[in-house]
């Protein structure tokens, strides 16, 4: 599996291209305003990109769909609880100070059934929380239960997605670490929007939101 990851100013967010080593087919993760570089690795790899998924609709993880798509021409796939933060993009770069343009009409909303690409699967897991449509794709070996996990804005290593933006919840945020990330297993790694790899195990034993969140629950 190759996975190339890219972030650049204002935001910091982590864009992923992820390829199969076989096939050369690919998909796209969150492109945002390092997009240029996220198509560089593609053509760098020689990829044949099938997919732009977006774990959700946050103006940092859309601001690069429309160069995405106008360069691969594939279809972008979205939560539809999240249709509602993508169709106010340019709305929700005015409550951040920044101009942009409306990002191209999703195609595809997930029916969290696997998505295909060579001989790789992604698993489409809903983590509402951050926000309503935010997902977690499994990614792995067809057939396997993929250790590479990127999770958008729901973890992060040593931390935990914002919850004040319009639709998040704490307490939703909460259960989808708890009873739909952590179940995945230890060993998985996770590849979030900002910062660096983490895994499932580390933040289980070590992260301080989890473990204050878990005091909390005990009679």
């Amino acid at each position: 599996m190759i996975i190339e990851v890219r972030a650049e100013p204002p935001f910091q967010k982590n864009g992923f291209v992820i390829g199969c080593s076989r096939t050369r087919e690919a998909i796209i993760i969150d492109p945002g305003d390092e997009v240029d570089a996220l198509i560089g690795a593609v053509r760098d790899h020689e990829l044949d990109v099938q997919y732009i998924l977006l774990t959700h609709a946050h103006i940092d993880h859309v601001t690069g769909v429309a160069a995405a798509k106008g360069a691969f021409d594939v279809p972008v796939y979205l939560h539809l609880a999240d249709l509602f933060l993508y169709e106010h993009t340019v709305q929700q770069g005015e409550m951040f100070g920044f101009k942009v343009q409306q990002p191209p009409p999703i195609d595809v909303y997930y029916d969290m059934t696997p998505i295909f690409f060579g001989d790789l699967e992604v698993r489409v897991h809903h983590t509402p929380g951050h926000c309503p449509g935010g997902v977690c794709l499994q990614v792995g070996d067809k057939g396997t239960a993929g250790e590479h996990l990127f999770v958008g804005d729901t973890l992060f290593a040593g931390s935990i997605g914002r919850t004040d933006l319009p639709g998040g919840s704490y307490e939703t945020l909460m259960r989808s670490i708890i009873e739909v990330l952590f179940p995945l297993g230890d060993t998985s790694i996770v590849h979030p929007g900002h910062g660096p790899d983490t895994t499932i195990g580390r933040e289980r034993q070590t992260n301080p939101f989890v473990l204050e969140y878990l005091a909390g629950k005990k009679p």
